[in-house]
Order: C-alpha cells, then sequence, then structure tokens
C-alpha cells in the first residue's frame, strides 16, 4: 500500500504538531542504527580476514639481517608437501593446508610439532649442558618456508613454536624459491 503525497503530510504535519510549540526535538535515537553498523562491521572484518586468511600465500619481506644464528638455533623447513625439522618429516600438507586430525582441538597448533619441538629443545639443552654451553634465555628457531606457504599454516607453526610446553621465543623467517636441498639434522651427541 502506498501513500499518497497528500496523506504522508498530514501524517508529518500530525507527528509535528505533537511537539509542544516552542520546543524542538532535543534528540534522535540512532541506537538501533549503532546496533546494525556494530554488526556490519564485525561481518565485514570476520570475512575480510577469511578471505585473507585461504587467498593470500606468505608475502614476507626481504631480510637485511646479518646477525649470526646461534649455533643451537633449530631449523624448521615448511615445504609445500611438508613440515620437517632438523631434517626429520613431522607432518604432511594436502593442498597447503594441515590435516585436521593432527591439529590440537582449537585448530592453533600442530600436535605433532608441540610434541617434537619439546623433545628436541630438551635434548638440545641437555647437549648444552654436557658440553658446559650456557643456553640463550630465549631459544630460537629458523623458518624456512615456501613463497606458496599459507599465512595460516605459518600462524599455527609459530603457535605451535611458543606453546608454553615448547618455549621457542624469537624466530628467523626466511623466504624460498623452492624446497632446500641438504639441510640435515645437526648432530646432538
Amino acid at each position: 500500500m502506498s501513500l499518497r503525497p497528500q496523506e504522508a503530510r498530514a501524517i508529518i504535519r500530525k507527528r509535528v504538531k505533537r511537539v509542544p510549540e516552542g520546543e524542538s526535538i532535543s534528540h534522535l535515537n540512532i541506537m538501533p542504527m549503532m546496533d546494525m553498523m556494530t554488526i556490519l562491521l564485525v561481518a565485514f572484518i570476520f570475512q575480510v580476514s577469511q578471505t585473507a586468511e585461504v587467498l593470500n600465500p606468505v608475502a614476507l619481506p626481504k631480510s637485511m639481517s646479518v646477525q649470526p644464528m646461534s649455533e643451537l638455533a633449530s631449523v624448521l623447513v615448511i615445504s609445500p608437501k611438508g613440515i620437517t625439522v632438523q631434517g626429520k618429516h613431522i607432518v604432511s600438507l594436502k593442498d597447503g593446508q594441515i590435516d585436521e586430525g593432527n591439529l590440537d582441538p582449537d585448530g592453533a597448533t600442530i600436535t605433532p610439532l608441540v610434541e617434537f619441538l619439546g623433545r628436541w629443545k630438551r635434548s638440545v639443552e641437555e647437549t648444552a649442558r654436557k658440553r658446559g654451553q650456557t643456553l640463550p634465555p630465549v631459544p630460537e628457531l629458523m623458518v624456512l618456508a615456501d613463497r606458496t606457504t599459507h599465512y595460516r599454516v605459518l600462524q599455527q607453526v609459530m603457535a605451535s613454536a611458543g606453546d608454553k610446553s615448547v618455549g621457542y621465543g624469537q624466530f628467523r623467517l626466511i623466504v624460498m624459491r623452492a624446497e632446500p636441498q641438504g639441510i640435515s639434522a645437526k648432530e646432538h651427541n
């Protein structure tokens, strides 16, 4: 049902007459509009984060760092095929993603990686103690990532390495064009 212009003007005049003379409308109720804008903003941010996570591979800047690596630093490689630490294959990737069976219930950390890095860190600490070396306060992990690595995988790797049971706190990120050849496990005997 549509209103004719005369009916619309009559309704407006009635509404205006309800406001006592000399008073003006001092406020508008904008709460419903603010609620809708908040909902739209949250939906937009969620959609953008989901799209960026799926579509964008890691695009890291070139490093200009010339600081030497600690000999106690561990090397983690993320290739299109899987994740390796110190030359030992930990978990495979399928279509650039980690199988959900290898993730914790939240999907934030990679369970086999957390377990392996925890054991690896303890063996490095034990070896350093036997040699009389002092350990750095925050262990360092060098992450070599393929250019096609999805941001979500890199995020899960860093969350796994930073897990409280593992404790890596410093990362060096290096972007590769192809999977490196000849990276082998360090001897810790």
